[in-house]
């Protein structure tokens, strides 16, 4: 039996021009699938969604995703949940209003897998949790962001870099390696969150004027390491 997915507004500005959705990641657990909203992995993202509602507070909506499972259950992925929250966000929004999703280990996965929805304009996957037939999706037309700590010891940098060289082939790719950067964005942590939230706000608002690595990274300057 599934337990539901749920929404949890960070920033809901009057007249939003875009939306963030920002994805837990976590592993799972046998004794109880369920996701708490006080468990570690939903906890570290509650600075990222915050950092990126702070990039414009006025026309960027953001919210938090609670997965419907722990893990990555294959009879309902998280990818499953991402689908569900885009659709209730366009009932609220409307179909028009462009999507980034922002995502941490399986919920950088998640991201990825579900960013061929034709609302999602761009991604950020922080430390993804990949195999490199990830990178197969055809995502063209969408800006990519794969963030990647040089200390990451539970989701592989190799194939984070191998999915992101495939994407590469059909969408607009950048990979930012951060020096020092662990799985759990502790270290360094304010690297992580300044990229996820001034790469959504270059990609998602056709004003805003990107700056430093993001500026460099939708430059074609990539791989950069920070």
């Amino acid at each position: 039996m599934t337990n539901s997915p749920r929404l949890i507004a960070v920033a809901e500005p009057r007249r939003a021009e875009a939306v963030v959705l920002v994805l837990h990641g976590g592993a799972s657990r046998r004794d109880d699938p369920r996701v708490s909203p006080t468990q570690l992995s939903v906890l570290r993202m509650i600075p990222i969604a915050q950092r990126v509602a702070k990039a414009d507070r006025r026309r960027i909506a953001v919210y938090r995703l609670l997965n419907s499972t722990r893990g990555w259950d294959t009879r309902h992925t998280p990818v499953d949940d991402v689908h569900w929250a885009i659709d209730q966000l366009r009932h609220g929004f409307g179909s028009d209003l462009p999507v980034g999703l922002v995502g941490h280990s399986l919920g950088g996965r998640a991201a990825i897998l579900a960013a061929d929805r034709p609302e999602v304009r761009s991604v950020v996957a922080l430390n993804p949790w990949v195999y490199p037939t990830d990178g197969d999706i055809d995502l063209h037309g969408r800006r990519v962001l794969v963030v990647h700590g040089t200390d990451d010891r539970i989701a592989p940098a190799d194939r984070s870099a191998d999915a992101a060289r495939r994407l590469a082939r059909s969408a607009d790719v950048s990979y930012v390696r951060v020096s020092g950067g662990k799985h759990a964005m502790l270290r360094r942590g304010r690297e992580f969150e300044r990229l996820a939230a001034d790469f959504a706000a270059a990609t998602l608002l056709d004003d805003r004027t990107p700056r430093g690595v993001v500026a460099q990274a939708l430059a074609g300057e990539s791989p950069i390491e920070i």
